[in-house]
């Protein structure tokens, strides 16, 4: 699953070009600085829906901000912008096997049901290589919290009651609301997931739908460039 670890243009940051490889063949990127070992890194996860290019751009715009200001005094972190390339190639929500991955953990709440084909969970929890991949990660580098970028309706959603300091965090420059919860049952979700099988609080930006793409990072970077500097105690 790891692929080859290569440096990046910022000589504090690593890069995966081939962290994962999708059933179609297409990589799935991921960045990295963990040069504090002391620390748990965040993980910042993109694109895990297809059809929601304001959350890729978001990591996007993000990693581009890190490529110039990452130093080894960052608070660690992962970042992975876009973990369904299949489906963002399409604009889908599913990835290429039609499988919702925000469905596909093996989290102790996971069922198989497909009432509607857009949240179809898979044959099996963590049946997609894409979730196996972060799956993996999670149990590889125990991040103190996820956090990963979606668009619906704008909010920040919180799984775990230690989620609510980083939520809330989050909603600096944009004064969205921040919620335990969606407002309907995620059974199978990254938040579900994270929270239940390891207690890492899960954090889910959801950006305006159909916001113009060049807006988005300025309504959340005050809260991520602040959690990359330590600024959250």
């Amino acid at each position: 699953m790891q692929g080859k670890i290569l440096k990046y243009d910022n000589p504090w940051i690593e890069q995966m070009p081939q962290w994962v490889k999708t059933a179609t063949g297409r990589s799935v990127s991921l960045f990295q600085n963990l040069h504090r070992k002391d620390v748990k890194p965040y993980l910042f996860v993109g694109g895990v829906h297809g059809d929601e290019p304001e959350g890729v751009r978001l990591a996007e715009d993000f990693l581009l901000w890190l490529k110039t200001h990452s130093t080894e005094n960052d608070h660690p972190w992962i970042l992975i912008p876009c973990l369904n390339v299949d489906g963002f190639q399409k604009n889908q929500r599913t990835n290429s096997q039609g499988v919702d991955l925000n469905r596909n953990f093996p989290s102790s709440d996971w069922t198989f049901s497909d009432e509607k084909n857009r949240y179809y969970p898979g044959p099996q929890a963590a049946s997609e290589v894409e979730t196996q991949g972060l799956v993996n990660l999670i149990s590889q580098s125990k991040p103190c919290v996820i956090i990963h970028f979606h668009s619906w309706k704008p909010c920040v959603v919180y799984t775990g009651e230690t989620g609510q300091a980083y939520a809330e965090f989050l909603t600096q420059g944009n004064h969205y609301d921040s919620h335990p919860d969606i407002g309907y049952p995620t059974p199978g979700s990254l938040g579900q997931y994270g929270w239940l099988e390891h207690k890492i609080p899960v954090v889910c930006i959801e950006e305006q739908e159909a916001e113009p793409l060049e807006n988005v990072w300025s309504h959340f970077n005050e809260g991520l460039i602040g959690l990359i500097q330590g600024k959250l105690k």
